[in-house]
């Protein structure tokens, strides 16, 4: 192997060698019992020091004998002087780097040395910095030495500023380094946070104030400095563009910024007497403090998810006591309050109507966009034609068509619709082991696409036949939805996460290959189901339909479930309520 001639043993020479092992062997473990003994008697002393040190010097990984040489350390350090504490430490440091040379990469090696550093009376941290950086040149991938580095890092209060040159420093020389532009996305946030105000120049943080950590909370980049990283990464990807790591951290350079912790949208039903109410993330409303006021008065209410899957779900929902707002001649005023993040919405209810909403909408928050503001989008529309320039000279690189497509979402996603789908369709020929991540991703931008056009005419249709998707997602957005088409799509299932459309009154799903209706779970105002052509197979996947108290209409031609024998009675009897059946 590497140029060298194998030389064919003899079987005397395989005998030989069998029994240095066992003896080796028999050594090993005649010390690891040995050990074992001495800590079953309680036993804390230099010898047992040695025993363990003197087998983690071929073995570093025995985590046994790790966790028994702390036992040892503490015990030591109950009945030596500080001086000579520090001493035992120190060796024990010098030691731990003996058995990073024998496995650079050994867990228990560097917890050890984070566990000694931290008790050491005088740590001295610029020699530990010292140890990684020297680690680092040799693998700048040991993800160990970076763990153990960020732990010195805080314990030392290295300034973020020294930091961030340290990823210069090892961007420039590599830019291939994976954990360096990782690292430099947790350090951005804390030497350039984004403003609160509207978006402005990054400001110099004052001189007196104290240098952060960085390990203390992150937030988003503000843009001036997110506009100085394209050109960095840029110059990256340009280099070698089919090395992943830059491609990787313009990805998080183009995320979107995290949504406010809100109450997205409140919904009244006068009918069913029910509240529904969305958030901006999942939450658990029975531990959140949810607190619902109708005209004033308090109210106890019991809220639940939308479905028992879930704990934490987008969407929470409870019902008012018969007759509390039945009556259509009157009007009531209600207030949802979110106690636990000190915010609230307000919901009228007007005479003669039978319903009723408030909500933010996807467009006015731009949900599905950049966090970038508008009059910085020439950058991205800089870096779209850079981008574009690339995938002329390397046509089958995934990553460039990767990269344009987050481009395009990030600028114009309504507009750039076309020639996302086309580049989506080429990654699926280049990267065909990815196709089914390449195809759920299209799927998610198609459906934020639909939520964006249906809000724009104002209308609560939502419509998604045809078009190739492979799951379902955002569905807390489409609470209001009152007729849903996925017909001719790829769908295996409707998800839990489906029983969201608390308004959903006409579900078209035809020509799919669902096979699980897990989200038609008390869907309130359903009444016509059409499921042709899809994979429903026994009685039981129809099972939950008995909870959607309005179904009046059902299609399950062409499903496997048909040719039960005596199909048509049993369904008559598990769905009374069904009067146009269609199998």
């Amino acid at each position: 192997m590497h140029g060298r001639i194998k030389l064919k043993s003899t079987a005397q020479q395989e005998e030989e060698k069998r029994n240095e092992r066992e003896k080796k062997l028999k050594i090993y473990v005649a010390a690891r019992d040995a050990i074992f003994t001495k800590r079953m008697e309680g036993m804390f002393d230099d010898e047992a020091l040695q025993l363990t040190q003197q087998l983690l010097s071929s073995n570093p990984d025995f985590a046994t004998l790790w966790n028994y040489r702390r036992e040892i350390l503490l015990h030591l350090e109950t009945v030596r002087e500080e001086d000579n504490v520090q001493k035992m430490y120190e060796a024990e440091l010098l030691f731990l780097e003996s058995c990073l040379k024998v496995n650079p990469k050994s867990y228990g090696s560097w917890h050890h040395r984070g566990w000694v550093s931290a008790r050491l009376p005088r740590p001295d941290w610029a020699r530990e910095l010292g140890l990684c950086d020297r680690c680092l040149s040799l693998d700048d991938r040991n993800f160990h030495c970076w763990d153990y580095r960020r732990m010195v890092v805080k314990m030392s209060g290295v300034p973020v500023d020294q930091e961030l040159q340290f990823t210069d420093r090892l961007i420039g020389s590599n830019f291939s380094n994976y954990s360096s532009w990782h690292y430099r996305s947790t350090l951005l946030p804390l030497l350039h946070p984004e403003s609160p105000e509207p978006p402005s120049p990054c400001r110099q943080p004052p001189h007196s104030s104290p240098p952060p950590s960085p390990q203390t909370h992150s937030h988003r980049v503000c843009e001036e400095q997110l506009l100085k990283e394209y050109e960095l990464v840029q110059n990256a990807f340009f280099t070698d563009p089919n090395d992943q790591s830059a491609w990787f951290y313009y990805r998080w350079l183009l995320g979107r910024a995290e949504r406010e912790e809100m109450i997205s949208c409140v919904f009244v039903s006068r009918e069913e007497e029910r509240v529904a109410v969305a958030f901006s993330r999942p939450v658990n409303a029975s531990s959140s403090g949810l607190m619902l006021v109708l005209d004033g008065q308090p109210q106890r209410v019991e809220w639940r998810s939308v479905h028992p899957h879930f704990r934490h779900s987008p969407v929470w929902i409870c019902e008012l006591p018969p007759g509390t707002i039945s009556d259509i001649i009157n009007e009531h005023n209600l207030t949802v309050h979110w106690t636990e993040k000190h915010t609230h919405r307000d919901c009228a209810l007007y005479t003669g109507r039978s319903e009723s909403w408030c909500r933010d909408s996807a467009t006015d928050q731009e949900l599905f966009r950049s966090e970038l503001s508008v009059e910085k989008t020439s950058v991205l529309q800089s870096e779209l034609q850079s981008c574009n320039q690339l995938l002329e000279l390397e046509p089958q690189n995934k990553w460039c068509l990767l990269t344009i497509i987050l481009l395009m979402r990030a600028l114009d996603p309504l507009g750039y619709e076309r020639e996302t789908l086309s580049h989506f369709q080429t990654l699926k020929e280049v990267d065909s082991m990815r196709s089914a991540y390449y195809g759920d991703l299209c799927s998610k931008f198609m459906i934020e696409n639909t939520i964006l056009k249906m809000e724009y005419a104002e209308v609560r249709v939502f419509s998604l036949s045809d078009k190739n998707l492979t799951t379902l997602c955002h569905l807390d957005q489409l609470l209001l939805v009152t007729h849903i088409n996925l017909s001719c799509n790829q769908l295996l299932r409707l998800p839990p996460q489906f029983a969201m459309l608390q308004c959903l009154e006409v579900l078209e799903a035809d020509d799919n290959a669902i096979a699980n209706l897990d989200g038609l779970y008390h869907l309130p105002k359903l009444q016509e189901v059409s499921l042709k052509n899809n994979q429903i197979s026994k009685l039981s996947d129809l099972q939950l339909l008995t909870s959607c108290p309005k179904l009046t209409c059902l299609d399950l031609r062409g499903n496997p479930v048909t040719q039960i024998a005596n199909i048509q009675s049993e369904l008559a009897e598990l769905l009374p309520s069904v009067t146009d059946l269609l199998i």
